[in-house]
């Protein structure tokens, strides 16, 4: 029978309908186009992109030439831009106000044909510094109060582009989906006194049955109300509110997870498409905040969200989680 889970942290409810389910083989593969040719997140190519805004690269180099590991650049067609001021504006009962934002590409590496999946941790390793330092940089600019890391892997996903790269956009608001985890987190904390995602791991640790892999520092697990099969959640076991503040120790741990979880989704789901998104605390709050944990969120393209999911906020999930994290381990 369907069964209707409710997620303890936004209050979201999904319904777990494994009478549809699907083995991991069934599932429909994106076929990524891996045409290397002209690709200007390549080396040698340096020219085609817009200046660097920061890279790591061997001593001795140059910016914006060869010899870079992680390179971050602007998106030469961003969402937001950064010059202007926010200029908000009421119009009749609607409000509005300038696109004003940052919006910039991390490029895993040079190499346009590996994934994270594939790369050597200390590539990985890269992207997570990357990742930390332009949210360090950019919570610097007052107008921005969030920073969204997101991934966007094959078409499906989202991806125009196939060499691989994450996509970092800073903006003057804080996302609905953010706010609702932080008032679910804030709800749990004044109720129990305790922070909810340091309940789920203790819960999540004890049970196993939804536990893909647990590291020293770090535990990648399938969430009890998932959306989408096969989604994984990886999160910081100690308490830890802002990403920005992530050790040198837990930065290798992070890479060596990470990339292993997309190893399992990858060999488990064929090399499906997915997103994942980096979530954290907003740019005003403070680092030592007691109910909330930064977390990634990976949630391969398997399905299609349709009319029902759209008119009603559930989401029918046709794979249950502790299927999913058994196929995972087992991959």
């Amino acid at each position: 029978m369907p069964e209707l889970r409710r997620d303890p942290i936004v209050g979201r409810w999904v319904i777990i309908a494994t009478e549809r389910g699907k083995r991991p083989s069934d599932f429909k593969v994106d076929i990524l186009d891996t045409d290397a040719k002209n690709c200007p997140f390549c080396p040698g190519n340096e020219e085609f992109t817009p200046s660097e805004i920061m890279a790591y690269r061997e001593k001795g180099t140059l910016p914006d030439k060869r010899g870079w590991w992680t390179r971050v650049v602007p998106n030469k067609f961003p969402a937001l831009r950064i010059e202007g001021e926010l200029d908000r504006q009421a119009v009749g009962i609607y409000d509005k106000m300038s696109g004003i934002g940052a919006h910039e590409v991390i490029i895993d590496s040079p190499d346009h044909f590996k994934t994270q999946a594939d790369l050597d941790n200390h590539y990985v390793e890269k992207i997570i510094w990357a990742y930390r330092d332009r949210i360090i940089d950019l919570k610097k600019d007052s107008r921005f109060k969030y920073v969204l890391i997101f991934k966007n892997y094959g078409q499906v996903a989202g991806a125009s582009m196939s060499h691989p790269h994450s996509q970092l956009i800073a903006t003057p608001i804080v996302p609905k989906r953010v706010k609702e985890e932080l008032k679910g987190s804030l709800q749990y904390y004044r109720y129990k006194e305790r922070c909810i995602f340091c309940d789920i791991i203790r819960q999540e640790i004890k049970t196993k049955e939804r536990v893909v892999l647990e590291s020293e520092h770090f535990l990648s697990f399938t969430p009890y109300a998932s959306r989408f099969p096969f989604e994984v959640w990886i999160i910081p076991k100690k308490h830890k509110a802002d990403f920005s503040s992530i050790a040198s120790a837990e930065v290798v741990d992070l890479a060596k997870i990470l990339k292993t979880t997309l190893a399992k989704i990858k060999n488990a789901l064929s090399n499906p498409a997915y997103n994942y998104i980096l979530h954290n605390i907003p740019a005003t709050l403070r680092e030592d905040l007691e109910d909330y944990h930064w977390h990634i969120e990976i949630i391969p393209k398997l399905v299609n969200v349709a009319g029902f999911e759209w008119g009603s906020g559930f989401y029918i999930n046709p794979t249950s989680p502790e299927d999913a994290a058994m196929y995972l381990r087992e991959s």
